[in-house]
C-alpha cells in the first residue's frame, strides 16, 4: 500500500490539526487514558481533550492534555471521538451520547464491549479496532470461529455495523468490507499492555489531521507497528512498553517521510 501521512501547512494553529475528544479510563486504568491521548499528539493532533473521572484526571500529569469531566462532555466541541481505552462496560449512557454526535469515530476496548452489548448501526466513517476476543463478542460467535478466518471474522464485522474493522492480531487486518489491508510492520514487543491504546490513539490523531477512516486505520496499523521495530532494535521485543512506542512514533513518521521524497 502506497502510504502518505496527513500535509502539514506551515499557515496554520492547533485547530487546523484537529480536535480529538477522547472519552477513556477509569479507577483502575487511568493509564489508557494517558497512553491514547499522548500518542494522538505525538501523531500529529492539534489538540486533545480526555474526558474522565475525576481519579483519572487527578493522575494525568501531562501539560499538553487538556482535561474534562465526563458531566462536561456535552459541551465539548471535537472534530473526532476516540472512546473506550480503559473505560469500564459500565458506562452504557455516556458510550451512547457521544457516539450520537456522528463525527469520524474510534472505538477500541470496552467501547467494543459495549457495542456487543446494545443494538446500534454505526456511520460508517467508524473504526472499530478489535482483538479477536472483542471480535468475537462483536460477532457473537466463539473465538475459535474468528481465529479460524480472521479475513472473513474482519469483513463480517464491517457488514454488522457499517465500520472500518482493524482486526489486531500478528498480522492486523485493515478493510472496510472490500479493500483490505494486511499489515507488514510490527513484533511481539507489542504484545504488551497498553499497546492497543496507543494504536487507538494513533489512529484518532491521524483522522484529526484530514485522513479518510480506511487511510488512518491502515497508517495508524503501519506506523504503529514501525514504532514496535524500532523500540525493539533499541530496548529489544523483551523490554519494550507502550509508552516506549509512543517515543518512537515521530522516528517511525521520519522513516516514512524518508521514503515520500
Amino acid at each position: 500500500m502506497d502510504f502518505k501521512l496527513p500535509t502539514r501547512n506551515e499557515n496554520s494553529n492547533k485547530g487546523t490539526f484537529g480536535k480529538v475528544l477522547n472519552i477513556s479510563g477509569s479507577k483502575y486504568m487511568w493509564g489508557a487514558a494517558l497512553l491514547s491521548s499522548l500518542s494522538a499528539l505525538k501523531i500529529g493532533a492539534g489538540y486533545v481533550v480526555l474526558a474522565s473521572d475525576e481519579e483519572v484526571l487527578n493522575r494525568i500529569n501531562v501539560p499538553e492534555i487538556v482535561l474534562a469531566p465526563l458531566s462536561k462532555i456535552s459541551e465539548l466541541d471535537a472534530s473526532v471521538l476516540l472512546i473506550g481505552c480503559g473505560l469500564s462496560t459500565s458506562r452504557k449512557e455516556i458510550f451512547k451520547s457521544a457516539i450520537s454526535r456522528k463525527i469520524p469515530t474510534v472505538i477500541d476496548a470496552d467501547g467494543l464491549n459495549i457495542l456487543a452489548q446494545i443494538d446500534l448501526k454505526l456511520d460508517n466513517n467508524t473504526i472499530l479496532t478489535p482483538h479477536p476476543k472483542e471480535a468475537s463478542r462483536l460477532l457473537g460467535c466463539s473465538l475459535d470461529k474468528v481465529l479460524d478466518n480472521l479475513e472473513q471474522s474482519a469483513r463480517k464485522i464491517c457488514e454488522k455495523y457499517n465500520c472500518i474493522t482493524v482486526l489486531k492480531s500478528h498480522r492486523t487486518i485493515v478493510t472496510d468490507g472490500e479493500k483490505i489491508y494486511y499489515n507488514t510492520t510490527g513484533n511481539s514487543a507489542l504484545a504488551k499492555a497498553g499497546s492497543g491504546d496507543v494504536l487507538a490513539g494513533m489512529i484518532a490523531g491521524l483522522l484529526a489531521q484530514g485522513s479518510t477512516p480506511y487511510e488512518a486505520s491502515c497508517l495508524g496499523v503501519y506506523l504503529h507497528g514501525l514504532a514496535g521495530d524500532l523500540a525493539k532494535n533499541d530496548l529489544t521485543a523483551y523490554g519494550v512498553l507502550a509508552s516506549d512506542t509512543i517515543r518512537y512514533i515521530p522516528y517511525a513518521i521520519k522513516n516514512l517521510l524518508t521514503k515520500e521524497v
